[in-house]
């Protein structure tokens, strides 16, 4: 792996640490309250940037990634908290496997972040480049967690 993928991955893992550290501040109660203006709560957020990722990088590789299909019922775009159900993973699962994602993402792609594939409708053809878009995408719903976060204290 060269420099520029370590940092890559640095970034990813900071910039997945402070939404781990913000997370890690709400009660699972907290989580689940939707204020009004928003569409979706804490946790619907926490499970989307997970999922996110997990999709993009199957976008570009065409190979199935480990999550759960009940994830994409749960935290796919267009879907919200009224989609839950009972096995739907609480607060403290979701966190654990936030942190976890990037040294899966790390050993399993880390050594593919440059190879060329089938191109994504958005042109990505690396994991390289779709990180890139994820990172952003999770800074994007790290600042709605924490403006429902301001919402709640009001």
């Amino acid at each position: 792996m060269n420099d520029r993928h370590e940092i890559l991955f640095k970034q990813l893992e900071t910039y997945r640490s402070e939404l781990i550290d913000v997370a890690q501040t709400v009660t699972a109660e907290e989580a689940e309250i939707i204020p009004n203006g928003f569409n979706n709560n804490i946790r619907w957020n926490l499970g989307h940037i997970y999922l996110d990722q997990y999709l993009w990088i199957q976008a570009v590789t065409k190979e199935k990634v480990n999550v759960p299909a009940e994830f994409q019922s749960w935290f796919g775009y267009g879907t919200s908290p009224s989609d839950f159900t009972k096995e739907t993973p609480v607060l403290e699962e979701l966190i654990v496997l936030l942190e976890q994602q990037p040294d899966d993402i790390k050993s399993v792609y880390g050594d593919r972040l440059e190879e060329k594939l089938v191109p994504t409708e958005m042109g990505m053809h690396t994991i390289e480049q779709v990180l890139i878009r994820t990172i952003f995408h999770e800074g994007m719903h790290l600042q709605a967690i924490l403006d429902i976060k301001k919402c709640l204290y009001l």
